[in-house]
């Protein structure tokens, strides 16, 4: 993030007195969560909230749970929240959160109570106009009900502002759920105009198919691409002619693993989910964690257009590897901002307690990316620069 963040600044000939305070955050919270385990122990698990900037409005920010999570990828993942909601255009700040832990070895049980102690923890740097989290990595609707209720008791008051992402009969936005998928079929839609090319053909590989990779999936073979690869946790399932995602991820959404759909083009495992990035594609769109795409691989990527479904799925190294080699990218901030987009939605409709239709929200996050996009294209040719910078 810091790399990125100075490169830009020199590229735009800032001076650094107009930036600095953007390379460090504001608040940064890490609590302590002794939690009672079903068999009667008790464990303690590190969770953390981090508060980058609130120059343009509340800090805004998932919350993901993830037994790799450090204060420093919160720290990044934070200030990138930042620069997404000044690209995306809306009145906020960037915030993140995380708690270390593997949420599958927790009972249902364990992860609501530990949900509602680690809200407890940040309550007091939370509210509708302060701090709002949101769903992230291995957090869903669900788990900001819970955070809505703790939250609730805490101050006396229902308060469905506190967090976006909700299910819709806790107040959530409809739309909410696909929006980040839908973000980044929209962007690499706009990207293929600038190339004076359609999504219609495209062969796509993605990375994840989860609320981000498998919503892009679906919405990218409805505009007529063809999706030759897709992932989840136990590896990736490829065909170079196309494989049937509507059915992929019908079995998906049964809880059951791409191991186990018994499709011969099967990669197991880290293995599969690395081959994935490298398989014979048009475009990549990495739907899954940070730092996938590293300078080991980055010579065997054969995509020519990658669309950063992941927060920080491309290291410094391998973005200079891959601008060199002509690889166009459509960085995170942009490609991924759908989510955070319609999290605003969601948030204005809580304060007014008025409600749109989905078409509505589709509509008006179509209008958002579109212009987002537009903004971003226009400096890049301007300054002669990468998406990124």
């Amino acid at each position: 993030m810091l790399s990125v963040l100075e490169s830009a600044a020199k590229l735009g000939n800032i001076k650094e007195n107009d930036y600095i305070s953007l390379k460090y955050p504001e608040k940064e919270l890490q609590v302590s969560l002794p939690i009672v385990m079903d068999d009667g122990s008790v464990k303690v698990f590190e969770g953390y909230r981090v508060q980058h900037s609130n120059v343009r409005g509340a800090y805004k920010g998932g919350i993901r749970y993830h037994q790799d999570a450090d204060l420093d990828e919160v720290k990044a993942l934070a200030a990138w929240m930042s620069f997404k909601c000044a690209i995306a255009d809306i009145p906020y700040g960037g915030g993140k959160g995380g708690i270390k832990v593997d949420p599958a070895t927790l009972s249902k049980g364990e992860l609501e109570r530990l949900t509602r102690t680690y809200t407890a923890a940040i309550a007091p740097i939370i509210g509708p106009d302060k701090d709002i989290p949101a769903p992230d990595v291995n957090t869903n609707g669900e788990i900001m009900g819970w955070i809505v209720d703790t939250y609730s008791k805490i101050t006396g008051k229902y308060q469905p502002g506190v967090v976006t992402g909700k299910p819709a009969v806790l107040g959530g936005s409809l739309g909410r759920p696909e929006a980040t998928g839908r973000g980044c079929m929209l962007a690499a839609r706009e990207l293929m105009k600038r190339e004076n090319k359609t999504l219609k053909g495209l062969r796509v590989s993605i990375q994840g198919n989860g609320n981000v990779g498998g919503i892009a999936a679906q919405l990218l073979h409805d505009e007529g691409a063809i999706i030759v690869a897709i992932s989840d946790v136990s590896g990736a399932v490829f065909n170079p002619k196309g494989l049937d995602i509507t059915n992929i991820l019908k079995f998906s959404r049964e809880r059951k693993l791409l191991k186990d759909y018994g499709d011969p083009t099967f990669l197991g495992g880290k293995e599969g989910n690395h081959a994935l990035l490298t398989v014979d594609c048009d475009m990549l769109l990495p739907a899954a964690l940070e730092n996938q795409i590293t300078a080991e691989n980055a010579m065997q990527i054969r995509a020519k257009y990658i669309v950063e479904g992941a927060n920080g799925p491309t290291t410094v190294e391998a973005d200079k590897i891959l601008n060199e080699r002509g690889v166009i990218i459509v960085p995170d901030v942009l490609a991924n901002a759908g989510g955070v987009i319609v999290s605003y939605f969601e948030w204005l409709q809580n304060l007014s307690c008025y409600y749109w239709s989905l078409e509505e929200v589709n509509a008006k996050l179509e209008v958002q990316m579109v212009k987002a996009f537009a903004n971003v294209y226009n400096t890049a040719v301007s300054l002669k620069s990468t998406y990124r910078m």
